[in-house]
């Protein structure tokens, strides 16, 4: 069995992981996300608005993973399917593009492809208006 984990946010959180198969249902409740968008997202505000507009019923762990990406951990198999399907979501008039993590899929790494298709996009529209 794994040590407890403490993560600090506002709350402090106290997990106790058991093992392979805990570790897989975990991961299957994670979503890994990115904003389409050139500016700054703060991510305090985000966090507190997404969890609080998805309410979900067993808790929520967001956590910033940097470059505009953020990796939302739920903790029950509603409130992510909930969130899936409410889908398209937006902070601040800015898209939130979400995916759901399959076991040993890298969070950077999908979320990368995203963010390279939104900037040439935004690069084509630039060249058109020249």
């Amino acid at each position: 069995m794994a040590g407890p984990h403490i993560s600090k946010g506002e709350d402090e959180v106290l997990e106790f992981q058991d093992g392979a198969e805990e570790q897989k249902q975990t991961f299957d409740l994670w979503l890994v996300g990115c904003f389409l968008t050139a500016s700054v997202v703060h991510f305090p505000a985000m966090r507190n608005t997404l969890a609080n507009l998805w309410h979900p019923l067993a808790g929520i762990q967001i956590s910033d993973l940097g470059e505009k990406r953020f990796l939302f951990r739920f903790s029950h198999r509603l409130d992510i399917e909930r969130v899936i399907k409410g889908a398209p979501w937006k902070f601040n008039k800015h898209l939130l593009v979400v995916h759901r993590l399959v076991e040993n899929e890298d969070p950077m790494t999908r979320m990368t492809s995203l963010q390279d298709l939104y900037q040439a996009s935004r690069m084509g529209s630039s060249d058109a208006k020249s």
